[in-house]
């Protein structure tokens, strides 16, 4: 959908900020949400982390504005430099996008962006809550990584498949909308000039 540079970096940051918050969300209230009340003896998560002064990255307690600002920041980053361009590559190799119907061409970019973003993005999650306090131990810190993916990647492919997406493209369309009637006028022209 979008058509230059410009449309892909605002389409790459609805997708984030969408995206980190909904990430920061599940890792803290889904995966972790019971842990947290359980050490603090809270009744809520977000009185869970109230009580423990934050949420633990880079070796110290965080405030969650500061969590999901690191994450964006990385996440933003690596969707503009990595995920975005080849993700597109990857759907490209598999179905031509003038003649694969628009849904099907979406979808498999989607896949394709989800199977990059999501081992990578759980990478630096696993560097960004490692555990420093006991020391640093390889092993660890792909043993971590490897639980990230199983955790974050169910959540990352449906919830971007039948959520995230539909809605930046939503969203998309309303921001460039005379950007995208004007596309359509030119291809009914040169659909009538042949």
């Amino acid at each position: 959908m979008p058509r230059n540079q410009f449309q892909r970096m605002i389409f790459a940051l609805i997708t984030v900020v969408i995206t980190v918050h909904a990430y920061v969300f599940y890792s803290l209230y889904v995966i972790n949400g019971a842990t947290l009340i359980e050490v603090n003896g809270a009744d809520s998560v977000l009185h869970a982390i109230q009580a423990q002064g934050g949420v633990y990255m880079f070796g110290r307690m965080l405030p969650i504005w500061a969590v999901i600002l690191v994450e964006f920041c990385f996440a933003y980053g690596l969707e503009c430099l990595m995920g975005s361009p080849l993700s597109f590559k990857l759907a490209c190799k598999n179905f031509n996008p003038q003649e694969t119907h628009p849904v099907i061409f979406e979808s498999a970019i989607i896949c394709a962006t989800v199977g990059l973003m999501c081992p990578a993005m759980s990478f630096l999650a696993a560097c960004f809550y490692y555990l420093y306090y006991s020391g640093f131990h390889l092993a660890t810190l792909l043993a971590n990584w490897l639980k990230l993916v199983c955790f974050n990647f169910p959540f990352a492919f449906f919830s971007q498949l039948f959520f995230i997406q539909p809605l930046v493209r939503t969203v998309f369309k309303f921001l460039f909308q005379r950007d995208l009637k004007a596309r359509a006028c030119e291809q009914r022209k040169e659909e009538v000039c042949f």
